[in-house]
């Protein structure tokens, strides 16, 4: 999904900074925008789970470049296997990427959306973010997270510079091929969702400052379950497939997506 916001936004006239830690799909990911946009695309290979990394190629990024203006976080891994089957680095992982690298991204970037009171920071989270899953313990762990950062950035960032804006995203699964091998028991009310029409959704929220995307529309449920007893809370999540949904996961080897 970075690569298709990448292309999107690069359709819409901006200037496209991507940040990878594969530089042959980097080089193809910025050919690919070039060849379908015309503009150039400006590739950097970091890995975002790594603070140092972040911080001196944000530095570059701000010396060739200028300021950053949106800030998108869609670097993410999964693991798909129950807690006592994970090994104590895939775990480590996990948070790495999809958690401590908003921070370290975020810490990057923010100063100068500040300073300017402009700005939009973009964090990808998940459905999972909402309600834990079986199989995915750490992933659904490192999303709500997610979401509890953005949630807080949010409020800071109301105080300190209310210029700047920011989008949480919590779509339910998406066919990138991450999850591949996931099932739906009722694909009409839990589908699997296309990432172009996530992608689309993104792209609206930065273009209208909305604050907050979760796809299906089903997935506001979850919140409002909480109150009820937790044996039926988890017999209603049974009963919609929920902590099945991940019992033929395939995956693609937990590869991580472009960071930034």
């Amino acid at each position: 999904m970075g690569r298709l916001v990448a292309l999107e936004i690069a359709r819409l006239g901006g200037n496209v900074i991507l940040w990878d830690i594969d530089q042959a799909r980097l080089d193809t990911v910025c050919a690919e925008i070039e060849r379908a946009t015309g503009r150039s695309a400006h590739g950097y290979l970091c890995d975002v789970s790594n603070r140092t990394q972040v911080y001196d190629i944000a530095a570059q990024v701000r010396q060739a470049t200028g300021p950053v203006d949106i800030l998108v976080s869609s670097a993410g891994v999964v693991s798909g296997a129950p807690i006592l089957e994970l090994p104590d680095e895939k775990i480590e992982r996990t948070f790495g990427v999809n958690t401590l690298a908003l921070f370290w991204t975020a810490k990057a970037f923010l100063p100068d959306m500040v300073a300017r009171n402009s700005g939009h920071v973009v964090t990808l989270a998940s459905a999972s973010g909402y309600v834990g899953v079986a199989q995915l313990a750490d992933y659904s762990a490192s999303k709500w997270a997610a979401v509890g950062f953005e949630e807080s950035l949010r409020a800071e960032l109301r105080q300190t510079a209310p210029g700047v804006r920011t989008t949480v995203v919590c779509p339910y699964y998406v066919n990138t091929g991450m999850f591949k091998g996931v099932r739906s028991r009722f694909p009409r009310l839990f589908p699997i969702l296309k990432e172009e029409r996530v992608v689309a959704r993104i792209v609206s929220a930065i273009q209208r400052n909305r604050r907050r995307i979760v796809m299906p529309a089903t997935v506001h449920l979850v919140p409002l379950m909480r109150p009820l007893p937790v044996a039926l809370f988890d017999a209603i999540t049974d009963f919609f497939g929920v902590n099945a949904s991940m019992e033929h996961f395939v995956g693609r080897g937990s590869e991580r997506r472009p960071g930034a």
